[in-house]
């Protein structure tokens, strides 16, 4: 090794270690750590993958709130459903910040989109575009038909494929190809082009949770593994692409069809609202945060669904009765199938797609539960074990979507976020979800491969939680898709 490069190590775990010891020194009333924390790396040697389990295990011995260490930067851990209400009662405004990761630099426009901008007039403007402009209620209202074409393009292929019977199928190939469609047929209309964007997306999704140099700075300074170089390149050339888009279509000069046309007459008279910035983060924001997580969702609730056939064949019951047997299930049908909803929320109970959230970051110190957590600090929520605690759920690991008949129950969840920083995109999300589950369910009969249970283990990979192997099952058109292609001629 270089002597320069030797000393220069040696300098600076010094530094480090110096500057961590002096943190604990000065931070006696946080939570309870680990005893044993390590110069440059902290408390990473205490972790392992996949995270949300890891957490759960240090949670039951450290408390539902707890300190870690990781590199240089100090994470406080949340695990409990009542402390989550008191953060969300007494401390959203402290917790309404993003920390700063180098995602958030690289891939999110310098902290510009609303999945990394820290707290503050600007977020609040985006978040106000995309409550008011983008996914309100009567917005998503005047897309329920094109939603519904393509999720009937869908499932009329996967009948054409199993109309002779049983046959083979995966899943969430078609699933992520369907919810990518929907997206796109909302944001721009009918571009094909969109495909080059969606290999990006596919990109990016792997670079999101995985840089240990947030934490390490020796990391960060050297790039091991090039992940900061994967960043720029994979956002450098999202950016030119949707750069691209926006030009094309404000060229075109039409009306506001579809989302970006919308936000592009809305940018005519407010500018400094609507910059070209603001509208690609949130349409990257959108592509991110609302394709392949609907579809894992769904690929989920298939999954439970198989390895439970009497929690199938009862939803399967309650379309057949409220919807009967000569019209398919449609997004107005969804309030009117209470189970069907309660299937969904059970599967965002069990399988939340963020299982840690997006990381807080706290604007100023406050207290909780006879701690203090100063400010600077990170601050993750296990929705993921707050959501399979037994002291708030019953038979918290059972897959039982009667639970949700309890009024309130729904209430509890947390998949979703909570407070100032909650997702707004929820509502798209429950729309896509029932209609696609309820398609599924009403127009084919499934079965496992086998007879043994699907296997429900997740990827270690990332911040979503998705299966670690693709669905894979039996499946065989029921007659009344059947009736529906031959009506349409499809």
């Amino acid at each position: 090794m270089d002597p320069l490069l030797y000393y220069s190590f040696l300098f600076l775990t010094f530094i480090l270690t110096l500057k961590l010891l002096l943190q604990k020194i000065n931070s006696q009333n946080l939570p309870p750590s680990p005893s044993i924390t390590l110069p440059i790396i902290g408390n990473i040697h205490n972790i392992d993958l996949p995270l949300h389990r890891s957490l759960q295990n240090l949670a039951q011995k450290y408390g539902n709130i707890f300190t870690l260490w990781l590199g240089s930067r100090r994470v406080v851990i949340i695990s409990s459903q009542t402390l989550v209400q008191q953060c969300l009662s007494k401390h959203d405004i402290v917790l309404s910040n993003r920390a700063r990761f180098l995602t958030g630099k690289h891939l999110f426009y310098n902290y510009s989109s609303l999945l990394s901008a820290p707290h503050g007039d600007y977020s609040r403007n985006i978040r106000r575009v995309i409550t008011n402009d983008v996914l309100s209620t009567e917005r998503l209202k005047s897309f329920a038909e094109m939603r519904r074409k393509e999720t009937l393009k869908f499932i009329t292929k996967l009948a054409k494929d199993t109309c002779e019977g049983f046959t083979r199928v995966e899943l969430r190939t078609r699933l992520t190809n369907m919810t990518f469609e929907i997206m796109t047929r909302m944001i721009v209309g009918d571009a094909n082009e969109m495909k080059k964007f969606k290999d990006m997306i596919d990109e990016m999704m792997p670079l999101l949770g995985n840089n240990m140099g947030d934490f390490v700075p020796l990391i960060r300074l050297f790039d091991f593994g090039g992940l900061v170089k994967r960043m720029k390149d994979v956002a450098k050339r999202g950016n030119s692409f949707m750069q691209g888009i926006i030009d094309g279509i404000r060229s075109e000069e039409h009306g506001g069809s579809n989302m970006l046309q919308h936000l592009l007459t809305l940018q005519k008279s407010q500018p400094e609202n609507y910059s070209d910035v603001i509208i690609k983060g949130i349409i990257q924001g959108l592509y991110l945060a609302g394709t392949d997580t609907s579809a894992m969702t769904v690929e989920w609730a298939m999954t439970a669904l198989l390895n439970n056939p009497h929690i199938l064949k009862k939803a399967k019951d309650e379309i057949d009765t409220q919807i009967g047997y000569d019209r398919l299930v449609d997004e107005s049908d969804i309030p009117n199938l209470p189970y069907l909803q309660n299937i969904i929320y059970e599967t965002l109970r069990l399988y939340p797609v963020a299982p840690l959230l997006l990381p807080r970051f706290t604007s100023d110190k406050f207290n909780i539960e006879g701690f203090t957590i100063p400010r600077d600090t990170i601050v993750m929520i296990n929705a993921w074990a707050i959501q399979r605690d037994p002291k708030t759920w019953s038979d918290a690991s059972c897959f039982k979507p009667e639970r949700f008949e309890i009024e309130g129950e729904a209430n509890k969840l947390v998949a979703f976020g909570f407070g100032r920083r909650a997702c707004p995109g929820a509502g798209l999300a429950h729309r896509t979800m029932g209609l696609s589950l309820g398609l599924l369910i009403q127009c084919f009969e499934w079965n496992r491969l086998t007879q043994e249970e699907v296997d429900m283990t997740e990827s270690k990979i990332g911040l979503v939680m998705e299966k670690l192997n693709a669905l894979e099952t039996m499946c065989k058109a029921r007659p009344i898709i059947k009736k529906v292609i031959q009506e349409l001629n499809i």
